[in-house]
């Protein structure tokens, strides 16, 4: 069985590629992952508000120190002249490049224009293969209107896209109005893959407390319905690669974001419920699968079940609601 897929101009050994999460943050989850059968590695994702929190931090106590002792200010060198940055993060990148022989994918989480494209940059100079943006934008404002939502989209995609030569991939939301709009409108902007979709995790609130509180719960097979049924409607419409992100938990799955149209199944979820062996059980499973029902390679696979492929294509609109509403007895 040949598991070859290609993802943003990467030829990978099979689609099951760990999206960001904690395992990434140290060598020996990437080296298990790999060991595991991992066919990349999406790092964990670098926020820029943490870059700059821990400088606000370092700044506040040297600066407060010199207060001590008047030669303190001898000394004590200026907060301008520390190393402060994504030093840790940009020498796992490298430190893992030399460890692994699969790809590394950079995962940036900005905030300003500046800080998208500096640390893209410093992120390609470490040695990743390629950038995924995950771009996590609440709109709250009552003045910010979806165009100004997808223009922000399409600003951070350009600037990045100007200053960096590896492939960039943007990691969506599930909320545009008109997703296969907005996907082909980043297509035509430079965008080498979609990931769909960015698990917006939603707070919860403490009754006894009366605060807002964060609450972490884990994906489940159930919510990968909603990024398939958009990578089956978008395979076919733009040349960017498609990642089917949320919900891969089984060989079932993984074989549904495929015959969806996508080019990868990341996974997060089960990696943190059953550990890097996990990836292994993924892809032995897809080629058992893949032999059970003859098929020879994941293209003979892909988009199978696509919109553009389905023999009705309507199931994925209108009248995938009337069916559903009509089955409850």
């Amino acid at each position: 069985m040949d598991l070859t897929t290609h993802y943003m101009g990467l030829t990978l050994k099979n689609p099951i590629v760990p999206s960001a999460s904690p395992l990434s943050k140290k060598m020996d989850g990437i080296r298990q992952m790999e060991d595991a059968g991992a066919a990349a590695i999406t790092m964990y994702s670098l926020f820029e508000e943490q870059i700059d929190l821990q400088a606000l931090a370092q700044h506040h106590f040297l600066e407060q120190t010199t207060f001590f002792s008047a030669e303190a200010t001898s000394y004590f060198p200026k907060a301008a002249d520390y190393n402060r940055g994504p030093d840790g993060y940009l020498d796992l990148i490298r430190r893992a490049k030399e460890a692994v022989k699969i790809p590394v994918i950079g995962s940036l989480n900005g905030v300003t224009p500046g800080g998208w494209t500096r640390y893209a940059r410093l992120i390609e100079q470490a040695g990743a293969d390629a950038l995924e943006l995950n771009v996590y934008l609440i709109p709250t404002r009552t003045n910010l209107s979806s165009d100004g939502v997808e223009n922000t989209y399409l600003e951070i995609l350009r600037e990045v896209k100007a200053q960096v030569q590896i492939p960039v991939a943007m990691k969506l939301s599930p909320f545009f109005s008109a997703l296969p709009h907005m996907a082909h409108r980043l297509d035509r902007a430079g965008a080498d893959a979609l990931v769909l979709f960015n698990r917006f995790y939603q707070p919860d609130f403490d009754l006894e407390e009366l605060t807002v509180v964060p609450h972490l719960v884990l994906s489940s097979s159930n919510e990968m319905r909603l990024p398939l049924r958009w990578v089956a409607i978008l395979y076919g419409h733009v040349k960017a690669s498609l990642a089917l992100t949320t919900g891969v938990h089984s060989t079932g799955d993984a074989v549904k974001a495929i015959m969806a149209g996508a080019d990868v199944a990341n996974v997060c979820s089960v990696l943190l419920e059953r550990g890097p062996a996990a990836i292994g059980d993924l892809v032995n499973g897809f080629r058992q699968w893949m032999e059970a029902h003859e098929y020879e390679s994941i293209g003979q696979m892909k988009g199978a079940l696509s919109q553009q492929n389905v023999a009705e294509p309507a199931a994925f609109e209108r009248a995938n609601y009337m069916k559903v509403l009509g089955s409850w007895k």
